[in-house]
């Protein structure tokens, strides 16, 4: 046995030697994949202004990647606007040859401040200071296009009726008008030289700062014109 030994010792110390080191293991390869993944959305999220929390990295098949450092690429879909549920690419490349196309999806919560009904205005109603309220919520398909600043909605007029803690979207307001169609108004129209003014009436209604038409009432012509005030329009001159 004693004259054997020697030689189970180099075949042993050979096998170390010649064997290949085992690469890291499928779940340290998932570790890299999904530190990947977070530093593409906290990149894609950045100048949001959100606050971003990933609920869920799913990666659905086995990671069988070669031993070695590896690059990682995270395409996502062009129209992704960083929040909900998402379908990624996850490149993997080892000295720039593309080694394996891991699919990922991803759940991200997003939240920000929006502005919020505090009770239910009704159609047509002019939003008043203490309707509503800026508060921090999650965006959702309902939500994303919901108003961010206070002074965006407050005098505006509610188009559909919105209920108690329900999130103001832009398309859901609309100006109130100062002017409407069929009143008498003022027509100015200056320069730094001369101002000209002539009775109008309106064809079409308008807020300020809108623009509607106007007919000329001595030439009953029809122009465009700025809305100044209640009473007032102003052409380009």
């Amino acid at each position: 046995m004693k004259k054997f030994l020697p030689c189970i010792v180099v075949s042993l110390l050979l096998a170390i030697l010649l064997c290949p080191r085992p690469g890291l293991t499928a779940v340290d390869r998932e570790s890299e994949v999904r530190e990947a993944v977070t530093a593409f959305v906290s990149s894609r999220t950045a100048d949001m202004g959100w606050e971003v929390r990933i609920r869920r990295i799913t990666i659905s098949d086995a990671l069988k990647l070669p031993p070695g450092t590896l690059d990682y690429e995270v395409l996502a879909p062009q129209q992704w606007e960083g929040w909900g549920t998402a379908s990624m690419a996850v490149l993997a490349r080892q000295n720039d040859r593309l080694v394996r196309n891991i699919p990922v999806k991803v759940d991200v919560e997003a939240r920000t401040d929006m502005v919020v009904a505090l009770r239910q205005i009704e159609h047509g109603a002019t939003i008043a200071a203490g309707d509503v309220a800026l508060q921090k919520r999650e965006i959702s398909h309902n939500s994303n296009r919901a108003s961010r600043r206070v002074e965006e909605v407050v005098g505006k007029k509610v188009r559909t009726s919105l209920k108690a803690n329900q999130a103001v979207r832009s398309d859901q307001i609309e100006k109130v008008p100062l002017i409407k169609s069929g009143q008498l108004v003022t027509i100015i129209a200056e320069n730094d030289v001369m101002k000209v003014s002539v009775l109008g009436k309106a064809r079409s209604s308008g807020a300020e700062g809108d623009i509607i038409t106007v007919q000329n009432q001595n030439s009953f012509k029809e122009i465009s014109a700025r809305v100044l005030n209640a009473t007032t329009v102003q052409v380009a001159f």
